[in-house]
């Protein structure tokens, strides 16, 4: 292996190592990694030359974006090609074939492509079209950078004011793990990390509930999107603020997810749902750092035993939260992340993953709720967006994950699962059953 430095662009912070090891456990199930996406759809076809040419300075101005990640002993680097792969492609279809077959599985395809970490591009965008249909899709694999990154590259592709796109990334910061643990002193950190690590075996006394066929191998990834309606969507954000308060919203769709999934089997083996979501740690509204990750893990977790009692359920999981930030949990995992950063990534996944008291799935399904879609400027090169789902591969299990968000006033719900081990017609299930959940009073 090479051992050569000078093409090191840099090294990959320990949020990047958390979603490589992640890759590396989707990788190992003959899968291609940590591939996620994010789709637009519009209204009539854009001006794809504007968009190639957007496109072409973010390159420029972030050359992060044709890298290859490669190993140099036990790190992991970003490191410049030999040649630059093209970042903007365009699939049109072929008149006669069925458009919204031809868009899913377009996206598909391309979200279950396999190829080596080291020559998979970082970030790739593309325009898929047909005679009443355009998708603009951006796919990405996870250690290039976070949901909230994908978020705000989407927004420098949509702002048109080219002073405005030069405050995005600006002032060019440190990994925000390293910056928030180097505000601590050795032993406060040595003290983060026990009470983290304290926090997941007490998280570990309870198995969690899998509801995956884990008797079948996966084979690809598959999702189904449902966009509410307006009228839906504002009487479901009234039952949140009802419930949770609209600062805990995703605690919402977390607990309504988990009683949608016990209606689905009742007596599914199992104690506990347990659900893993991000902890972002960029300040709101910030411009900056706009790739790599910059998150930390939590963990959303219920008891089967409540989830019959819909107010005590929600009642349990604000608690919880409450407790994850009184407690500074949030900010305890950073030490582990840290730590973990110097493992193998076998060993990463297995801890990431697996429970300490029993070895087995510690995560009931994956979790990720973006909520509002602020793209001040609606208009993307000479259309308008419809609609905003994001996408992502999956280790199995869980082999399910959901991902929600809320753009013009309506609020897209994406259910992303891995075949065989759920199929569609099971997946249409457990949304009618996440539909009643979400509006019942």
């Amino acid at each position: 292996m090479s051992t050569a430095t000078d093409d090191i662009i840099q090294i990959l912070n320990p949020s990047d190592c958390f979603t490589l090891a992640m890759d590396e456990e989707i990788r190992q199930e003959n899968m291609p990694g940590s591939q996620c996406g994010f789709a637009l759809e519009l209204t009539s076809p854009p001006d794809a030359s504007a968009i190639e040419q957007r496109i072409y300075e973010f390159g420029d101005r972030f050359p992060l974006a044709f890298a290859s990640l490669q190993q140099r002993g036990k790190r992991f680097f970003w490191c410049q090609r030999a040649q630059q792969h093209p970042l903007f492609h365009q699939h049109i279809a072929n008149d006669k074939i069925n458009e919204d077959d031809f868009h899913k599985q377009t996206a598909l395809k391309l979200l279950n492509h396999r190829q080596a970490r080291e020559t998979v591009p970082p970030i790739e965008f593309h325009l898929i079209q047909s005679a009443s249909k355009n998708t603009f899709l951006m796919r990405w694999i996870h250690p290039f950078c976070d949901a909230k990154g994908a978020d705000l590259i989407l927004k420098y592709l949509c702002t048109d004011n080219a002073e405005q796109r030069l405050k995005f990334d600006l002032p060019r910061l440190e990994p925000l793990v390293n910056t928030q643990l180097a505000k601590y002193k050795w032993w406060q950190k040595i003290a983060m990390f026990i009470k983290a690590k304290r926090h997941i075996s007490q998280l570990d006394t309870l198995q969690s509930i899998i509801h995956a066929d884990t008797s079948k191998a996966p084979k690809q990834l598959n999702y189904n999107t449902y966009t509410l309606s307006p009228e839906q969507t504002q009487t479901i954000n009234q039952l949140i603020r009802q419930q949770v308060g609209l600062t805990a919203s995703s605690l919402y769709y977390v607990g309504c997810l988990m009683r949608a999934l016990h209606r689905m089997n009742p007596e599914q083996e199992g104690e506990a749902y347990c659900a893993p979501y991000a902890f972002n740690l960029r300040r709101n509204k910030a411009l900056s750092p706009l790739l790599s990750n910059h998150v930390a893990p939590l963990f959303a977790q219920a008891p089967k035993s409540i989830l019959h009692d819909r107010p005590a359920l929600f009642q349990h999981l604000k608690q919880q939260n409450a407790n994850t930030i009184r407690k500074q949990l949030d900010y305890a995992f950073l030490p582990i992340m840290w730590a973990a950063s110097w493992l193998s990534l076998e060993q990463h996944g297995e801890k990431l993953r697996k429970s300490m008291r029993t070895g087995t799935e510690r995560s009931s399904f994956w979790f990720s709720d973006i909520g509002n879609v602020d793209l001040s400027n609606t208009s993307f090169f000479n259309t308008e967006i419809t609609r905003i789902y994001h996408l992502c591969q999956i280790s199995s299990p869980p082999a399910l994950a959901f991902l929600s968000c809320q753009f013009n006033r309506q609020l897209t719900l994406s259910y992303n699962f891995i075949e065989p081990l759920f199929t569609e017609e099971w997946i249409e299930e457990l949304h009618e059953n996440m539909l009643k959940e979400l509006l019942m009073a």
